[in-house]
Formats: structure tokens, C-alpha cells, sequence
């Protein structure tokens, strides 16, 4: 059997752990011993790196790649947004199945690479892309396409969980555990897309696509990190019976478009009150966990490492032998795997604004230490038809106080109205924390 021909391109972290295990197929799964790592393109040839290959299949020239007879299967694990998107297209026109761990472009331009492929009729599959070593991109678009999926939310990026995990259990400050967390390898020496949020907000954009059966436009999930995160909210978290985690959360609007209407759904990405009963709560350190809710499935939860070279190669070699294995049994190639859609892929989504989400929330406010401020912050409340869940007075000092207030789940148009009013009231110094809460 002739092997499958793979180029490689990228020889970063992820690249390196594929390059190991397809190099190394002893003990693995036998299509592996059919792979032929046959070239791979890097930025500088002298740079030294913990794989053991040829340095006769290393090149600075990605389309030497694209162009080559003798590969099959393009792997893209470069990151970034460009030249990443255009060799994978270069790719896929050159007639080679793709594969990627490239969530910013997915999220961008995965109905445009969707359609390239299935013009060129090739494959591209994603499953590194979210999740990293989790199975959850074939999950969604096979074992649960049965499903009605109303709901999928989750702990989607590794790097905040870490820094959210030590913050709370062991109550070091947010610069300390960065700074360990960049020492570690956990976060980049930019961490900007990790604890912004902006890394979530792409992998909820592409499970958003898959969940619901329609491609949503990324630019448009409201996006709220860690960075500004302080202490004290932590510790009030924990004093309340909750923890801590960025969340992204996709779910469907209350009311259903009819077949020629997009499909409205509420996505976000920011750091969520959790109770310590839920199961996300329990995830901690670099781990990841995805629930999905639907009908008839009810709840499940998918949950593992979600990053690092080890899991992120493994779920791209998965991949690798997918289609290697599907090109062995059909020589016309008369399948094709759609990188963003699931088989529902008819349906027209779109994210709802911002004010229509509904959700419940934490909010901390900085007021006077005076005789009726909380009366007045509730009844503005009441008169915005907000139901509170609790509102509690903590350390009131320097004729302060820090009043925390839960709501139950509410329009977030009306609680920025009753927020507004708040602001007003000559006790209220300022709102120094607002968050979600599940």
C-alpha cells in the first residue's frame, strides 16, 4: 500500500508533536505506519527543535508544499489569521485535503473554506481547533446530529483556567499567576488573546456553527476577559458558593425563526459565576470541559486537556488518519467532511444583540455606608421588573460599603437601563464589577 504523503506546515509546538508521532508509529494505530511525513515548512532552517527529522524535508517555502506531487494531506498549524488562510485555500485547489488546529481562521473564513472544499471535493477537518486534545468537533457534527442542540457552554481556553484556578484556590493575585502561568509555557509572552477572551470567542464561534447549523459572524459575540478581573470579586464568588470560570456560552433565543428566518442565538464570552454544585466547577488548571444540551440527549459533558503539543497533535493526527482512511476506501472521493457545518448546515444564523441576551448576573457596587442605599438600589430593580436573588452588604469601611447583588435571569437591555438609574443615586460611587452568573 502506498503510504499518504503529509506536509507539514508550522513546526511550532503542535507541529513538533505531529512530527513525533508520525515519525514514531510504533505502538499506534496501524494507518499511522502509512503516513510519510514528506515536507515541512519553517521560518528558519538553523532553528533547533525537539523532533528528530530530516533536514532534507525542511523548507522557507510553504507553496513548495502546496505544489508537491507527492503529498496528500496539507497540515496547517502555523496560526495566525495570514498566510495561514491562504495556503490552506492554495491547498485545497491544488486538490490536497487539509488540516488544521487554526481556530482564528476557522472562525473568519470556515464557510469560505467550506465551499472551497467541497468545489474542490476534498476534505478539512478541524478537530484541534477547539478543545485541543477533546473530541467535540466530530461529536457535534455526527454522534449528536439526532439532536435539537439548545444550549452549548464551557471552559474553552486553558490558559484563563489556569490563572482562574490558583486565584481561587489559593487566592494569589492576577499578575502573580500570569506571570507563573507565561514561566510555565501556559500563556505566550503576548497573552492577549487568551485573557481578553478573544481565543474563546473564536472556538464559540465555530461549535456555534455546528450546534445550530449555520455559520455566525465572529465579530459580533460580545467578548469580555479576565484581564480586568480583580481579587476581591473572587473572593466574594467564594464566599457566595460559586467559582470563577471565563465561560463561552451559545445558545438559542427564546423564540424560533420560522424555516426562511435566521436562527437568532445568544452567545458571549466572559468570566462567569459558577455554583460550586455545577459540573464546571470542578474543572480546573489547564483543562477544558464542553457541555452540550439537547433533545433527547439531555446534558453531556466533554472534558480533558485543551491544549499543549501533546493533546493538540493528537486530536490533528486523528485527523490525519480520518481522511487517510476514507481516501483508502473511496478513490472518487464522493464524501466530503464540512469544516463548519454540521448536516443541518441549511439554516441561517445570526448573534442577538447584546441588550436581547438573557442571563443572570453579579453585579458589585461601591456605595455609601448609609442608612437606606440598599432599599433604593432594590426598588429601582423592582421598578425595571428585576427579581433579585440576593443582595449582600460586605467590608464596610472608610464610610463605604461593597454591596454585591445576583439577579435571576433577566433581559440584559433592561438591567443596563436599571443600571443606568443606579448610577444616579448620590449613595453610589461607582459599579466596579459586573459579571454573569449561571
Amino acid at each position: 500500500m502506498k503510504k499518504v504523503g503529509i506536509g507539514l506546515l508550522g513546526l511550532g509546538t503542535v507541529g513538533q508533536g505531529v512530527a513525533n508521532i508520525i515519525s514514531q508509529p510504533k505502538d499506534r494505530h496501524p494507518l499511522v505506519g502509512e503516513l510519510e511525513l514528506v515536507s515541512v515548512a519553517v521560518r528558519n532552517l538553523k532553528k533547533k527543535r525537539d523532533v528528530s527529522i530530516p533536514d532534507s524535508i525542511l523548507t522557507t517555502n510553504p507553496t513548495e508544499i502546496i505544489n508537491n506531487p507527492n503529498i496528500q494531506i496539507v497540515v496547517e498549524v502555523m496560526g495566525g489569521i495570514e498566510p495561514a488562510r491562504s495556503l490552506i485555500i492554495q491547498a485545497i485547489r491544488a486538490g490536497k485535503s487539509v488540516v488544521t488546529a487554526n481556530k482564528a481562521v476557522i472562525a473568519r473564513h470556515g464557510e469560505e473554506i467550506s465551499n472551497e472544499a467541497k468545489a474542490a471535493g476534498v476534505y478539512v477537518l478541524i478537530e484541534a481547533a477547539v478543545g485541543g486534545g477533546i473530541p467535540i468537533i466530530e461529536p457535534l457534527k455526527q454522534s449528536l446530529g439526532g439532536n435539537q442542540i439548545t444550549k452549548v457552554s464551557g471552559i474553552i481556553n486553558g490558559t484563563t483556567n489556569y490563572i482562574l484556578s490558583r486565584m481561587d484556590k489559593e487566592g494569589v493575585n492576577y499578575a502573580e499567576v500570569l506571570k507563573d502561568a507565561q514561566i510555565l509555557g501556559y500563556a505566550e509572552s503576548d497573552p492577549a488573546a487568551d485573557v481578553e477572551g478573544s481565543d474563546a470567542a473564536d472556538k464559540i464561534a465555530i461549535l456555534s456553527g455546528l450546534a445550530f447549523g449555520g455559520a455566525i459572524n465572529r465579530a459580533n459575540i460580545p467578548t469580555t476577559g479576565i484581564n480586568l478581573l480583580e481579587d476581591i470579586d473572587v473572593n466574594y464568588a467564594r464566599k457566595l458558593g460559586y467559582g470563577i470560570k471565563l465561560l463561552a456560552i451559545s445558545e438559542k433565543g427564546e423564540t424560533q425563526p420560522t424555516s426562511e428566518d435566521s436562527q437568532p442565538l445568544s452567545v458571549w464570552v466572559e468570566p462567569t459565576l459558577v455554583p460550586e454544585d455545577n459540573p464546571l466547577a470542578g474543572v480546573n488548571g489547564v483543562n477544558n470541559a464542553i457541555l452540550v444540551e439537547g433533545n433527547p440527549i439531555g446534558q453531556v459533558m466533554f472534558f480533558g486537556p485543551g491544549a499543549g503539543s501533546g493533546p493538540t497533535a493528537s486530536a490533528v493526527v486523528a485527523d490525519i488518519l480520518n481522511i487517510a482512511g476514507i481516501q483508502s476506501m473511496s478513490e472518487d472521493k464522493i464524501f466530503n467532511l464540512d469544516p463548519l457545518l454540521s448536516a443541518k448546515g441549511w439554516r441561517s444564523c445570526h448573534v442577538a444583540e447584546k441588550e436581547q441576551i438573557t442571563k443572570k448576573n453579579y453585579i458589585r457596587l461601591i456605595a455609601e455606608d448609609s442608612p437606606g442605599v440598599i432599599g433604593e438600589i432594590g426598588t429601582i430593580f423592582g421598578k425595571k421588573k428585576i427579581s433579585i436573588e440576593s443582595i449582600v452588604q460586605f467590608d464596610a469601611k472608610d464610610k463605604k460599603a461593597e454591596i454585591v447583588v445576583i439577579t435571576h435571569k433577566i433581559n440584559q437591555g433592561q438591567l443596563e437601563e436599571a443600571l443606568l438609574d443606579i448610577e444616579n443615586l448620590p449613595q453610589v460611587k461607582r459599579i466596579a464589577s459586573q459579571m454573569g452568573c449561571l
